[in-house]
């Protein structure tokens, strides 16, 4: 009976997913990423004048140009970034370019500007190569088969929220990004942070960095974003295609 109930909700998954289209998609997580800012700001989290907020809003600021350049969706992003007073080494991108960047991650790792934008790259490349599409689809699904109404919101994230959203699923943490999909991320951020300005180099020592936290009980990111030694070797191959769009920036 159990085997059946779950071909069941894998045939209703398949289903919708042949239906969402990328409008659609965006439009669902403008209204969620706002929910999330809701609850954010309700608990005061949100950071909008420390240097560690200014930062990553300037460098977020300076990579849209670029990542709309990207963009072979179909569809025209609405680039939004919110910056959290949080502990966690977390970020996170929704649908449509929806993005959320926890103070802990720049702080707690003392990332460099150019390691703020391998993380901001990935992210934005997760948004851009539709990597919540499917995972947005079986969010739907779970809503409509009576699980959780507001799973769609961990699930499009892709990632853990850090307690802003309240699941009865945590789907975006059971669930995260396939491995290709990181890969794809990978890559795709960084000939992104180069187009940007930003010295790719930097990508290596930040998954280092990484790794690193994640032994010592890092959590967050570490739970949807793998940091091993493939994913660096990875980087380090492609390094010599992403410094031919590196130009330092002014």
């Amino acid at each position: 009976m159990k085997t059946m109930k779950k071909l069941t909700a894998l045939c209703a998954v398949a289903l919708l997913a042949a239906c969402i289209s990328s409008a659609q998609m965006n439009q669902q997580a403008e209204g969620d990423y706002a929910s999330v800012v809701k609850q954010a700001q309700d608990k005061n989290l949100v950071d909008y004048n420390s240097p560690t907020a200014k930062r990553i809003q300037t460098i977020f600021r300076t990579m849209v140009p670029y990542a709309d350049q990207e963009n072979k969706t179909g569809e025209k992003f609405n680039w939004r970034m919110t910056v959290v007073k949080s502990d966690e080494l977390n970020a996170w991108a929704m649908a449509g370019g929806k993005m959320m960047f926890y103070t802990g991650l720049v702080e707690k790792l003392k990332l460099t500007d150019d390691e703020i934008a391998v993380v901001m790259g990935h992210e934005m490349a997760h948004a851009l190569q539709e990597h919540s599409k499917s995972a947005q689809n079986l969010g739907i699904a779970t809503s409509i088969l009576g699980t959780v109404a507001d799973a769609a919101v961990s699930v499009a994230i892709g990632a853990d929220t850090g307690g802003l959203i309240s699941t009865g699923v945590q789907l975006g943490v059971d669930m995260p990004y396939s491995r290709s999909n990181e890969t794809e991320a990978d890559e795709v951020g960084l000939i992104l942070m180069a187009k940007s300005g930003y010295n790719p180099q930097a990508a290596p020592n930040l998954w280092k960095k990484m790794q690193a936290a994640s032994g010592s009980g890092g959590g967050g990111i570490f739970s949807t974003h793998p940091s091993d030694e493939s994913r660096q070797e990875n980087l380090q191959r492609l390094l010599p295609e992403a410094m031919k769009y590196y130009k330092p920036r002014i």
